[in-house]
């Protein structure tokens, strides 16, 4: 079959533009979709100058008239260059063009084809969720972290405060609630941003590995060691060591554990040598480890020693005015690693979103995003595009079935009602807003009425939560 016979159905059924010159850069041919762009017919574009498009990707080169050619004719290749051409109407296209020249069996230059991808619509995407950015001061938030509430307002305080300092912090919260993210956050604002990060998740090792990982070993301390090793303490050396997870490491661990943080000094399995080490310690759990002490799977002096700064990240859903925003930031992350052009959600599956307790936390928003990425077409996300559970709002709120505290509540004077800040998505109908003694009410059932339990929540201190009480005239009765 002599392929060459269908060339011109084979270029119109391209998606891009193609305009073939002659060695003069006149016109010879164009495909149908360089009409559609360029807003001229082939019969009108046929033996005038390509210079009638204006593209300022192209370089002449030469002095005088009739003495000039294109740049393309030395170069012999442009590959993606982004350039503008003028179309018709004189409307200015941004394109990307690749071009290269057509040669005869005598090695002669006869012409050349340019193939041209309009990308106006991805620049006029971007533009438009630069504009929205701006609009609503929508940000990368904090070192990463996103949110406005008071709650995570408290912490970024309480992470500027420590972070210059190597004193030991705790970082408290669920599961999915961005407990790395703060500790990230910690090392890149203090003294050792430049030196290793470096983190240990303790529950995906066992006892005898996670010793090895944490300090080392040397050749032949055990079967299967056949290299000396260095652990994760020496490899953050100067830096800093975030420890996740820290109440699943086994109690025969956290005695070495314990030892090296009071003597500065690890020792690799199998080895007696003692190598001193410089680390900035960071925690993380999501246990309640003063109950771990009382069932004695965790020592007390270790909890000493690491719990010299307590910081809780809070749940999801005792921060609901940061959900809206928080979506947002995950739609410009999904929109440019996917390359949808999706810019938000409808008002009915932002109500949907919202409503939903999130017992995951910011990693179950996170997946229900990038779900609605995968299922969206159009620029917006609708009910249909969300996960099940979402739309149904099976885990709303749902109380808890071993409550022994009941939440009473007094009438409130108007002026007594403290709203946040509402959050106003582009395009949609929905704001949303919860007052601060809701919060406190809300934190006091998850706690079953337990103040303390109750102020980690919010993270605040228990002193805060007793004065918010008797702000918002608030008891807890027993049953």
């Amino acid at each position: 079959m002599d392929i060459g016979k269908h060339w011109r159905p084979i270029i119109d059924s391209a998606q891009d533009g193609i305009i073939i010159v002659d060695a003069k850069g006149n016109f010879i041919a164009a495909n149908h979709s360089a009409q559609l762009m360029t807003g001229y017919s082939e019969e009108e574009l046929k033996g005038q100058s390509c210079r009638l498009l204006n593209c300022t990707g192209c370089k002449l080169i030469g002095q005088g008239e009739g003495k000039q050619w294109c740049g393309l004719f030395s170069a012999g290749l442009i590959r993606d260059k982004k350039c503008v051409i003028t179309a018709a109407n004189n409307r200015a296209i941004p394109i990307v063009k690749t071009a290269t020249v057509l040669v005869d069996d005598k090695g002669e230059i006869v012409g050349a084809v340019e193939t041209l991808k309009d990308i106006s619509e991805n620049i006029g995407y971007k533009n438009e969720l630069a504009s929205i950015r701006r609009i609503y001061h929508i940000d990368d938030g904090f070192h990463g972290i996103v949110g406005r509430t008071p709650v995570m307002q408290n912490l970024f305080e309480h992470i500027e405060s420590v972070a210059s300092l190597d004193t030991p912090v705790m970082i408290l919260g669920e599961s999915g609630t961005g407990k790395e993210m703060v500790a990230k956050a910690l090392h890149e604002i203090g003294n050792r941003a430049d030196k290793p990060f470096i983190k240990v998740n303790c529950a995906a090792l066992s006892e005898s590995i996670l010793e090895s990982e944490l300090f080392g070993h040397v050749k032949g301390a055990y079967t299967g060691a056949d290299v000396d090793r260095v652990g994760r303490f020496e490899a953050a050396h100067t830096g800093t060591l975030f420890l996740d997870e820290i109440g699943d490491i086994p109690l025969s661990v956290q005695v070495k554990l314990l030892r090296v943080l009071e003597e500065r000094m690890i020792q690799r399995v199998g080895e007696n040598k003692s190598i001193p080490i410089d680390v900035r310690i960071i925690t993380a759990t999501n246990k309640n480890l003063e109950s771990l002490i009382e069932q004695e799977k965790f020592r007390e002096d270790l909890f000493f020693r690491i719990n010299v700064f307590p910081m809780t990240c809070p749940a999801l859903r005792l921060r609901r005015d940061d959900i809206t925003l928080i979506i947002q930031h995950f739609i410009s992350i999904h929109a440019e690693k996917t390359g949808k052009n999706i810019l938000g959600f409808t008002p009915e599956a932002m109500r949907a979103m919202v409503s939903y307790s999130w017992p995951g936390n910011i990693r179950e928003l996170r997946n229900a995003v990038e779900y609605a990425f995968v299922l969206a077409k159009g620029k917006s996300v609708r009910p249909e595009h969300l996960p099940e559970k979402v739309v149904n709002r099976r885990a709303l709120f749902s109380p808890s079935p071993q409550k022994a505290m009941v939440i009473e509540e007094e009438p409130l004077k108007e002026d007594q009602v403290v709203e946040a800040a509402p959050f106003e998505l582009p395009g949609t109908a929905v704001v949303v807003k919860q007052s601060a003694r809701d919060s406190l009410i809300h934190a006091l059932r998850q706690a079953d009425g337990n103040q303390t339990k109750a102020a980690q929540y919010l993270g605040v201190s228990r002193v805060t939560v007793w004065k918010r009480m008797k702000k918002y005239n608030i008891t807890v009765k027993s049953r």
